[in-house]
């Protein structure tokens, strides 16, 4: 069992833990999310369960947060990718600015841009190449739409110059199936999501979205170091409690939350999925999001995104 460090605070609610996840179960946020939550069990000794509230790029499980009672009993891992549908979106069930709480930055991580093993081609140079020659089929599948997952891939298509439309899944699951089975020539999303099946060779990664590569994947290739600077965004996971959740109540899922994310074996498993762990405080993580938001403002301005 973990240690626990002992000082004057809030406990957890002695009762059953929800941690809301807004995609499918097997895909990367659900993976992580339990990777989290059992030595989180082990070290509070409470009963926590995840549930997928799956749809709409994750803003139904926003919704489900927003929802819940602000006893501490129910929280959300969400994706930065979730949190811009607030700018994507002509309405959204849920504004991640007043409706719920952030409680800690769980990490970050960057957005790949991968091929169908059945095109045959192996760099960015010889997509290119290969779009030319097959123009009709330009479509890249997207696991969030109107989140930067999408945007990535619309940068891709600006930045090479070969327009690139998005074609909307419910998760990364059956879109690495489609990529496998070639119904699909192309994806974009989180590197959790893809990185294991790059590995296996079901999927081939092309190029990933930070100024270095990925600390699991250092042989990847950034879209900077294939001579696209504007190919450069960072994603992140972070945990939300219910707006109005009490502050000693946020302290209290912060600080097991942070002692979980930076033991060495936890830190190690969520780096091979592609996400490096980095932790925060609540106002921290406001701040940031209050960042990215206007950041990712700019990029759908640039690629002339409309919310829809």
């Amino acid at each position: 069992m973990l240690p626990r460090t002992v000082h004057a605070r809030a406990e957890l609610p002695d009762r059953m833990l929800r941690i809301l996840v807004g995609f499918p179960a097997g895909g990367g946020s659900d993976v992580m999310a339990r990777l989290i939550a059992e030595p989180l069990k082990q070290r509070t000794g409470r009963n926590i369960i995840i549930e997928n509230k799956v749809g709409a790029s994750g803003t139904i499980a926003g919704a489900t947060l927003k929802s819940s009672p602000s006893d501490g009993a129910t929280i959300c891992f969400m994706p930065s990718a979730t949190v811009a549908q607030k700018l994507s979106m002509i309405s959204i069930p849920f504004d991640p600015r007043t409706d719920m709480t952030p409680i800690t930055l769980a990490g970050t991580l960057q957005t790949v841009y991968c091929v169908s093993p059945t095109i045959g081609v192996n760099t960015l140079a010889e997509y290119i190449a290969w779009l030319k020659q097959n123009p009709a089929r330009n479509s890249f599948g997207t696991t969030a739409m109107g989140s930067f997952t999408h945007f990535f891939g619309l940068m891709t298509g600006q930045a090479i110059g070969v327009p690139l439309e998005a074609v909307a899944y419910r998760g990364a699951t059956p879109l690495v199936s489609d990529l496998q089975g070639g119904h699909i020539t192309a994806g974009c999303g989180s590197i959790t999501d893809f990185i294991e099946h790059h590995r296996s060779g079901v999927v081939k990664i092309l190029l990933t979205s930070g100024n270095r590569p990925p600390a699991s994947a250092p042989d990847l290739p950034t879209g900077i170091s294939l001579g696209y600077p504007s190919l450069n965004i960072l994603g992140w996971y972070a945990f939300f409690a219910p707006a109005n959740t009490p502050s000693d109540l946020i302290e209290a899922w912060g600080d097991e939350l942070r002692a979980v994310l930076k033991t060495p074996e936890v830190e190690k498993r969520l780096l091979d999925m592609g996400m490096e762990v980095q932790t925060s405080t609540s106002a921290q993580m406001r701040d940031r999001m209050d960042v990215d938001l206007k950041r990712w403002k700019t990029i759908m301005d640039g690629i002339g995104y409309k919310p829809t």
